[in-house]
């Protein structure tokens, strides 16, 4: 279920005419489905921010509804179908006098031998994965925690019981640095909403840099299409210089794919490429896409390793379904989501843009404008 606005062809219709100083408008969905609106847009907004809907779950958050839904059958084959079970989930959460340690180094090891690692966010939150790519049906007290090399001195339990949580007294090395990257699939089946999220992009990227305080900001984007196309991926390197990446995007356009599946792991690996800062305070991939990766054995190799190292680096996968997007996808989507201690966002249909979204299979959400959800999400995971 949703809370949700209902959009008929008429207003969606006033809202498309509106003056450009009314679609620069911060929109949220109040309670009752009305918006609100606040001048917060910065410049670079496309004359089309603002427009498409979305919803965001967050299956960390809802640990006990994803256990739920794991057991039934439709749902618990997707993790055979990826080769991806987070269900074996250790939760750490890293404190210093009780506040939240970020940039901490997490190390999952079993029976003295490093099999994990990962870093801990603004939260102090990091997430950790017993047999995630295998069955070999390890014992949880196989398994001990080093935070920056500190030994979690009491036992460890799964999720289902709590989490995990190390107090650290040392200061960590992070930089007050905002690292953001978007990833978007420019194949031709994007062609009914890529114009709408590109402007909610350019949006999304001004809002931040406008609103970061003391932070410093770096954008990158890729784009990429399939094997035999004009290209396979096309990227833009972090910058501080925002409009470098706003008109990256700005010149981008939807063409060519052709079968279903795209060259996603290639956009992984590409993104992964860049220049990201090991110390950053906040690293995010945004992944928007209508379209699961080829499924082929070296392809979901190549996927679940890429998966791996944005965890182990600390960069969040926060991927966004478009139209098109089935439910083997949709939990390809999540695993990444949960694996990365990220989030999951998909578009909806209220807006009325675009070919139809299937119905995701979460508990209850509101429905918002995707800039301003996206701008919602970046501020949680910096404060």
């Amino acid at each position: 279920m949703k809370k949700y606005i209902l959009l008929s062809l008429a207003s969606f219709l006033l809202l498309a005419s509106c003056s450009s100083d009314m679609r620069g408008d911060e929109k949220t969905a109040t309670a009752d489905g009305a918006f609100s609106s606040s001048a917060e847009s910065g410049s670079g907004s496309g004359s089309d921010a603002g427009l498409i809907t979305a919803g965001e779950w967050n299956d960390l958050e809802n640990w006990d509804f994803w256990t739920n839904l794991m057991l039934n059958d439709t749902f618990s084959e997707k993790k055979e179908y990826w080769g991806v079970n987070p269900d074996k989930r250790i939760a750490v959460s890293v404190v210093n006098a009780g506040e939240p340690v970020s940039g901490a180094k997490v190390e999952l090891f079993e029976n003295g031998a490093s099999v994990a690692t990962t870093i801990t966010d603004n939260l102090g939150r990091a997430e950790l994965f017993v047999d995630l790519f295998e069955s070999a049906g390890a014992l949880i007290s196989d398994y001990s925690i080093l935070v920056e090399g500190t030994v979690l001195g009491e036992s460890l339990v799964y999720a289902e019981e709590g989490v995990n949580e190390v107090e650290y007294n040392n200061l960590t090395s992070v930089k007050s640095l905002v690292q953001l990257s978007f990833i978007v699939d420019a194949t031709g089946s994007m062609g009914d909403e890529l114009e709408f999220l590109k402007s909610d992009l350019r949006d999304v990227i001004s809002r931040s840099e406008n609103g970061l305080g003391e932070y410093l900001f770096e954008s990158s984007s890729v784009f990429y299409r399939d094997e035999g196309d004009d290209y396979v991926t096309k990227k833009s390197e972090f910058t501080s210089t925002t409009n470098t990446t706003i008109n990256f995007i700005k010149d981008q356009s939807a063409n060519g794919g052709g079968d279903f599946p795209e060259a996603v792991h290639s956009a992984l690996k590409t993104c992964l490429n860049l220049d990201w800062d090991e110390n950053a305070h906040t690293k995010i991939a945004f992944l928007l896409l209508d379209a699961p990766p080829h499924y082929e054995v070296d392809v979901l190799r190549d996927v679940r390793s890429y998966i791996e190292l944005a965890a182990t680096r600390g960069i969040k996968i926060i991927p966004i379904s478009a139209s098109g997007v089935d439910k083997e996808t949709e939990f390809l989507m999540r695993f990444m989501s949960i694996v990365t201690n990220g989030t999951y966002v998909f578009i909806t249909n209220d807006s009325g843009i675009g070919n139809t979204h299937i119905t995701a299979s979460v508990g209850d959400y509101e429905v918002e404008y995707l800039n301003d959800l996206m701008v919602r999400v970046i501020k949680k995971y910096i404060e």
